[in-house]
């Protein structure tokens, strides 16, 4: 569930996300939108996690089980 941040003035300063994942982008996009200043760091050389990996594992688009 997201909910709607309106950033308050008093608010100031930066936080790290460590993982670029599906769960780290979301939450340095929830954080910037807060107001924050975000620093996303990846280990890897591309964000994206293991849904980088999805269109391997499901290339026809079809999750269902």
């Amino acid at each position: 569930m997201t909910q709607k941040v309106t950033p308050s003035s008093d608010l100031v300063g930066s936080v790290m996300v460590l993982g670029g994942g599906i769960a780290g982008m979301q939450s340095a996009i929830d954080l910037a939108n807060s107001g924050y200043y975000v620093y996303l760091v990846e280990k890897s050389y591309a964000i994206g996690g293991m849904m980088a990996q999805l269109d391997k594992t499901f290339p026809t688009n079809d999750c269902t089980m």
